[in-house]
């Protein structure tokens, strides 16, 4: 998913993209350059006449036309690499600087924000407080970057804590989502929340509070048992704080990135 979000933006806007740029923060250490010049040159290939079947087959002129737009792509992608949560909130606060001066940059990804939660847990000691007080600063820094500069930030978190149930009983005997709470209130102890977060199910909510009340759409991805041309149906379930709804979509992976079913 991050691939295919990065490379819509990064591609220019004759080629279907927005062309902004991006700074995508690695804390998992497993960002692949290879892959996302795999996913670009696909996609560059997908437009060519030759694909949509409005000319004759790609010239050398043509090849290299491709070669410097995904060069161009490239130079709009910044990446950083974090070791800690300390080391994370202190990027953040370099890169606000960043974003007051390129008003290009309009996304921002990290992949993940819950990378140092159980190192956190182990130096806090006891204290909650002590365990969340990097992750809430960067929480707390990323909203004024939302707010002052109007950029986009997707993180992805670990799922570490899902909402097991059984879900074919809950599709069995669980009313339609609409009829359900939000999935804000699945933390609740009552019987229709509980029912809620068994049909979703979204992973229960760990991180602190301050990062929670910040997240506005979430999506949970999880690998189904279909198989489509040989290849593993994903699926994605998204939901809005605005909305009560969920939406689901399935999907498969190919060499140019995500295939929407």
């Amino acid at each position: 998913m991050l691939y295919h979000l990065i490379v819509r933006c990064l591609l220019p806007a004759n080629r279907g993209g927005l062309e902004v740029e991006v700074m995508f923060v690695d804390t998992d250490y497993h960002f692949d350059t290879l892959r996302l010049v795999t996913i670009l040159e696909a996609r560059l290939a997908q437009q060519s006449p030759e694909a949509t079947g409005e000319g004759s087959p790609k010239e050398g002129a043509e090849e290299d036309d491709d070669e410097e737009t995904v060069k161009a792509c490239l130079r709009r992608l910044f990446v950083v690499h974090c070791g800690s949560s300390a080391q994370m909130l202190l990027s953040l606060h370099y890169l606000e600087s960043w974003f007051s001066s390129r008003l290009a940059l309009g996304l921002l990804v990290l992949d993940s924000i819950s990378a140092f939660y159980w190192q956190d847990r182990c130096s806090g000691g006891e204290s909650v407080p002590r365990q969340e007080a990097n992750l809430r600063k960067c929480a707390q820094l990323l909203d004024r970057l939302c707010r002052d500069y109007s950029i986009v930030v997707f993180a992805t978190v670990h799922a570490i804590m899902r909402n097991y149930g059984s879900s074919e009983a809950a599709n069995n005997t669980a009313p339609r989502p609409c009829d359900e709470p939000s999935p804000s209130s699945s933390s609740s102890s009552t019987p229709n929340s509980r029912r809620w977060s068994s049909v979703v199910d979204f992973d229960k909510p760990y991180l602190c509070r301050v990062w929670q009340r910040l997240v506005t759409q979430r999506l949970v991805f999880s690998k189904t048992d279909v198989l489509k041309d040989k290849r593993p149906v994903f699926s994605v379930a998204c939901t809005t704080t605005r909305t009560r709804g969920v939406k689901r979509s399935s999907f498969c992976l190919t060499d140019s990135g995500m295939q929407f079913l």
